[in-house]
């Protein structure tokens, strides 16, 4: 699981920036495989900053942004496992945060992580190394390398042996036709 701390800053009753509230909440987890957490999400674009509380706990974890609204992610990882493993692996892990998009068997074969989402993602690799899996090619992303997916096919592959952590903000977004 990452190392990961989250500070979030508002007004005070005076006006006055300050800490409101710290911790990791909402996480989901596979151990040795995956792990996430939801650091903030929202129900709106622009954002309303004067809504007050911990707004990453708003409906529980979800897979994907509230329609017309954003969410920040902390993903975390592990090395791939063989890719019959990791088929069952990531039909789990697509029932438990909820994937409703089908996924063909196509996808599944080219990589079992393969999906699809009604979002625009920005995502940037923290710490480690991860391969950005599409229809037809491959990205190696590295720390500080940060990729923008337009709700295209796309899955993840570490063949590395270390954990990749990435985080990212999904936007809800008129799906593709």
């Amino acid at each position: 699981m990452a190392d990961l701390k989250r500070y979030v800053v508002g007004l005070d009753e005076k006006g006055k920036s300050t800490v409101l509230m710290t911790g990791v909440p909402n996480l989901q987890e596979r151990k040795d495989t995956f792990w996430r957490a939801t650091m903030w999400k929202t129900r709106e674009t622009p954002v309303d900053n004067s809504i007050p509380g911990d707004r990453s706990l708003d409906g529980g974890p979800a897979r994907s942004p509230f329609p017309r609204g954003m969410l920040v992610r902390a993903l975390e990882l592990w090395p791939d496992e063989d890719h019959e493993t990791a088929q069952k692996t990531f039909a789990e892990i697509n029932k438990m945060v909820g994937h409703t998009q089908e996924i063909s068997e196509a996808d599944r074969q080219r990589n079992p992580s393969m999906h699809r989402t009604d979002t625009l993602d920005l995502i940037t690799v923290v710490r480690g190394e991860i391969y950005l899996v599409l229809d037809e090619e491959e990205i190696l992303l590295k720390p500080t390398d940060t990729v923008v997916i337009q709700g295209t096919n796309h899955g993840w592959s570490n063949r590395s042996d270390e954990s990749c952590l990435c985080i990212g903000v999904m936007i809800d977004a008129i799906p593709r036709q």
